[in-house]
């Protein structure tokens, strides 16, 4: 295989910019990091836990212009213990955040349900703030097709 003087060059600079920075996909850490921090700063410092959180997703999504997702927790909704808020996430989209629902003890339930649209196969991670501070998290993966050809 014989290179251009172009391509030598093309190659060479590709290889160097990979090196210089620390050879990692630059792309992953940054989206890893920046769910974390979405997800720090809506928990205020706590680490959320498992369970009350139901969060409800397809499988495999055939269409990612039109994802349905449905959340609900578990709460009384009484005036001293009710869900304050939940925020959806969706970790390979450019922005992650996706969308904040905010709740009082009159919403009666926390449940929420949307449409959201994902660029790629990835986590959609439903986190709820309660009115004590606590904090809960549920998590899946759906799976992204194009024209149901796999994804």
């Amino acid at each position: 295989m014989k290179l251009t003087k172009r391509e030598f060059f093309a190659f060479g600079g590709g290889a160097a910019a990979f090196v210089a920075l620390g050879g990692m996909p630059v792309g992953a850490s940054a989206a890893t990091d920046e769910v974390k921090k979405l997800i720090s700063d809506f928990a205020g410092g706590k680490m959320p836990a498992s369970g009350k959180v139901s969060l409800n997703t397809p499988e495999i999504a055939e269409n990612g212009n039109t994802v349905p997702v449905s959340v609900e927790v578990e709460s009384p909704m009484t005036k001293d213990n009710y869900v304050a808020s939940v925020m959806l996430l969706a970790t390979g989209n450019p922005f992650a955040g996706v969308a904040t629902f905010h709740f009082s003890h009159m919403s009666g339930e926390a449940t929420a349900t949307t449409r959201i649209r994902l660029a790629k196969t990835q986590d959609v991670i439903a986190v709820a703030k309660m009115s004590d501070g606590t904090v809960f998290m549920d998590k899946k993966q759906v799976k992204v097709t194009i024209g149901g050809c796999g994804g």
